[in-house]
């Protein structure tokens, strides 16, 4: 486990050095869209709402508000029966992400394959259930063993190497909002310094009761924003080792960038993000053709997210705007990479060209920012 605070150091001063763009090979989602990246670049594109019957998911009751829930999981059918029974919601979402996106990974994962998942807290529900057993049941408190290990924070990304025999780095970044860059920034340093040849990363974040109703008593969303969930994942890896294997690229993370900004200074910090990862990657603002936004429904972060994109772009809008949340819900700790399976969907639903740009950005109540530079690959 890794702590957020030491991803999130302010933007040196002075010229910056360039950024190793990575190669994105393939990507899996799952989410309220539905399963595959498909659904939900269609949903992003065409602006369609996802699956909204929370059903099934919860016996205690829900607050008042919308949800956006994944409709079926197909846990059998994609990660098989043996050894599921006890595994919480958020580290099936997670396996599933991870075996859509190894499916469509025209390779071999291997040994030398590791995986930086980022989420809030892991399992808010088996956090949650288990500490309330613990209270409930006579002494000496005969809690249900089998479920501990659900509460532990890298449950999910230890399965998936379990499961898939991924010997690499193996880390889990508790980000919150800020989880899907700080992964990125993770995964590349690790590639970096060859900690592994190839990197699963990836978010998540479960629908539960406990996160729902803290979500509507906080205030920190808009009343008729959606509370949701999913999943998502990318293999990333060096662009000449995908090019030396003939992998096709669907994506380049040309840069990827966080900041602090201290209260009253969010827009000034993201927008100084946003110049610091356009300037790595050696392009202009004028070029950003898309806009990944990270903070869609959030009280009072929207409107800055908003006027520090058009600040850093010279007072410009871009030409694609794309609100994975309005489809999929609030994910907190699954925004990041969501926004990006969601940004890389709607590129191929669109056909839109190679080559162009993009921002995906992301700002936090505690004053972290976040921003990564895409450009779309080979994504027919």
């Amino acid at each position: 486990m890794t702590s957020a605070a030491a991803l999130s150091a302010p933007v040196a001063a002075g010229p910056l050095p360039p950024a190793t763009p990575l190669a994105v090979t393939a990507v899996g989602a799952v989410s309220a869209a539905g399963i595959g990246l498909e659904a939900l670049g269609r949903a992003v594109a065409e602006g369609i709402a996802g699956h909204a019957d929370p059903a099934g998911l919860s016996e205690e009751s829900l607050p008042p508000r919308p949800v956006r829930v994944v409709p079926d999981l197909p846990v059998a059918e994609l990660i098989g029966r043996k050894g599921t029974r006890h595994l919480d919601r958020t580290t099936k979402l997670a396996l599933i992400a991870c075996r859509l996106t190894l499916d469509t990974y025209p390779g071999r994962a291997g040994e030398r394959s590791g995986v930086v998942l980022g989420t809030s807290t892991g399992s808010i529900r088996s956090s949650s259930e288990f500490s309330m057993e613990t209270l409930r049941q006579e002494r000496p408190y005969l809690v249900n063993p089998s479920l501990f290990p659900n509460t532990v924070m890298n449950c999910a990304a230890g399965q998936i190497a379990i499961r898939h025999g991924l010997h690499g780095v193996n880390a889990t970044i508790a980000g919150g909002h800020l989880s899907g860059v700080q992964s990125l920034k993770y995964a590349r340093n690790a590639l970096r310094q060859g900690h592994a040849d190839r990197i699963l990363v990836g978010g998540v974040e479960e629908f539960c009761a406990q996160s729902a109703w803290g979500w509507h008593l906080s205030g920190a969303l808009g009343v008729d924003v959606p509370v949701g969930e999913g999943a998502a994942m990318l293999m990333v890896e060096q662009e000449p080792t995908a090019s030396d294997a003939g992998r096709p690229v669907l994506a380049r993370i040309l840069a990827c960038e966080t900041g602090y900004g201290p209260p009253g200074r969010l827009a000034d910090a993201l927008a100084s993000v946003v110049t610091a990862a356009l300037e790595r990657c050696g392009r202009r603002p004028e070029e950003v053709g898309a806009v990944s936004y990270g903070a869609t429904g959030l009280t009072g972060l929207e409107r800055i997210e908003d006027r520090a994109v058009r600040a850093a772009l010279g007072g410009r809008s871009p030409g694609r705007d794309v609100r994975v949340k309005e489809s999929v819900g609030e994910c907190f700790g699954a925004d990041g990479v969501l926004q990006i399976a969601g940004l890389l969907g709607a590129w191929r639903y669109t056909a839109a060209p190679a080559g162009e740009l993009a921002l995906v950005t992301a700002v936090a109540r505690d004053g972290n920012v976040g921003c990564a530079v895409l450009e779309a690959g080979a994504l027919a």
